[in-house]
């Protein structure tokens, strides 16, 4: 089915009360295919369509939903329904449930349902969002070192229908402390007879419970991975994160540091499209503010240096131009920095040797944009504009430039989130600095000394 005639069918199942139709599109189409479909659907509408599809589909279904919408129609459920889907739900969505619940109905849940899953839960809800103990799921395979290949085939075989994969199984022993990891594959082509411990491999590579989602993202990245273990402080295995639920935390962490990055507050739990205006105007308003402010250096400045830019109005010419260019150089600097740091490619003992590399770069690029911008100070002032315009170049780039790598570096040290560095940021610091730069040399070219107030 086409996204057209997908649309259309879900504008026919809109249309009718009670949405017969429904149901069965949810049988017929992709449950990631049908949730993009619904990210328009209001609330009340995407509940009333919910309510005509069986627990198994809906469980399939649910997962799929953007997270603000899994939360609206988690809140919308009776109980019955609530539990149904919970018994239906894998560990890690039932767990993301279960904290979108107010206390109340938490409550109400429980004891409806098996110790098991209780107890399940509860452990997968406490760790805090962020870590990898939030991202995980405990749905894997376990194996015990004395099995024989035959008898660990048969194993996985009937774990198979509850695992989230079967195709890595964890080998552990009596106290749950990771010991190894046995392939499907290797299991199958090995002899009957061959005991697991002989088959696994004893250097797993895991990440810790507590550990920020982005070490397993770099894990399963690095290793190329289809899970990776997550243990606790005693190394016993507590469960394992998937590339599939890498993949989302990874792009919701780009995104978030894309719109950090345009001088925004991040967009949670919900879609640009599917955002309110009110929501928009508080994500974008405080920064906006902030460099309203800081913008008020670069007036200062100018305020400073009326005098000089009286008596050399052809100075104003090239105002917008080097600034602007301190703020390019700036965020095209902080920019790479900031991805540099996220990947790993760059680390906080590299800042020194980062440090000398750029001001080579910025340099070399100073030098290029003051050639390019001087025929035009010569064609506008005259060769006093055109040197001062071009020393002004020179060193406004490398003090932008220097000013955007070092930014993501302070704040790492800070133990705050680099992107904050945006580029709006970057830009109206470097638009104060380059504003004294590019007078001071006026004044100290042109002969003309600055007057204080």
């Amino acid at each position: 089915m086409t996204r057209e005639d997908l649309l259309a069918s879900l504008r026919t199942a809109l249309s009718q009360s009670g949405a017969p139709g429904f149901a069965a599109l949810v049988d017929q189409v992709h449950p990631a295919d049908l949730a993009l479909a619904l990210r328009d659907v209001e609330a009340d509408e995407l509940h009333r369509l919910l309510l005509t599809v069986a627990p198994d589909p809906l469980a399939r279904l649910y997962g799929y939903l953007e997270p603000a919408q899994q939360a609206e129609v988690a809140l919308r459920m009776d109980r019955i329904g609530r539990i149904e889907l919970l018994e239906r739900l894998s560990a890690d969505d039932r767990a993301d449930l279960y904290n979108t619940l107010p206390e109340d109905a938490r409550e109400a849940l429980m004891p409806a349902l098996a110790q098991a899953d209780r107890e399940d839960i509860v452990r997968l809800a406490a760790y805090p969002e962020g870590t990898v103990g939030a991202l995980m799921t405990s749905e894997y395979a376990l194996l015990h070192p004395d099995l024989n290949a035959r008898e660990a085939v048969e194993h996985l075989r009937r774990e198979a229908p509850d695992k989230e994969t079967i195709y890595h199984a964890y080998v552990v022993d009596p106290q749950r402390r990771l010991l190894g990891v046995v392939s499907l594959r290797d299991l199958i082509v090995a002899a009957a007879t061959t005991n697991v411990e002989t088959l696994m491999t004893r250097d797993v590579v895991s990440v810790q419970a507590n550990a920020p989602v982005r070490e397993a993202i770099k894990a399963i990245d690095h290793y190329d991975l289809l899970a990776v273990p997550v243990t606790d402080d005693g190394h016993a295995l507590v469960g394992i994160v998937t590339v599939d639920d890498v993949l989302d935390s990874a792009e919701d962490e780009a995104t978030e540091d894309f719109h950090k990055g345009g001088g925004s507050l991040p967009l949670k739990s919900t879609s640009l499209l599917g955002a309110s205006t009110w929501l928009l105007y508080r994500k974008r308003v405080f920064w906006l503010v902030v460099l309203v402010f800081g913008n008020l250096l670069s007036s200062a400045g100018i305020a400073h240096f009326e005098d000089i830019i009286a008596n050399y109005i052809a100075l104003v010419f090239f105002l917008p131009l080097l600034i602007g260019s301190g703020g390019n150089a700036g965020s095209q600097a902080s920019t790479l920095m900031v991805r540099s740091l996220a990947t790993g490619d760059v680390r906080m003992r590299d800042w020194g040797r980062m440090l000398g590399r750029e001001f080579a770069v910025a340099a070399l690029l100073g030098l290029t944009m003051a050639v390019a911008v001087a025929p035009i100070g010569i064609y506008r002032g005259g060769h006093e504009i055109a040197l001062t315009t071009s020393l002004s170049m020179v060193l406004i780039v490398l003090t932008g430039s220097i000013v955007g790598m070092s930014l993501p570096f302070l704040l790492s040290r800070l133990r705050l989130d680099p992107a904050t560095s945006s580029a709006p940021l970057i830009t109206s610091i470097c638009d104060a600095i380059g504003v004294v730069i590019y007078l001071s040399i006026a004044v100290a070219v042109l002969g003309v000394p600055a007057v204080d107030g």
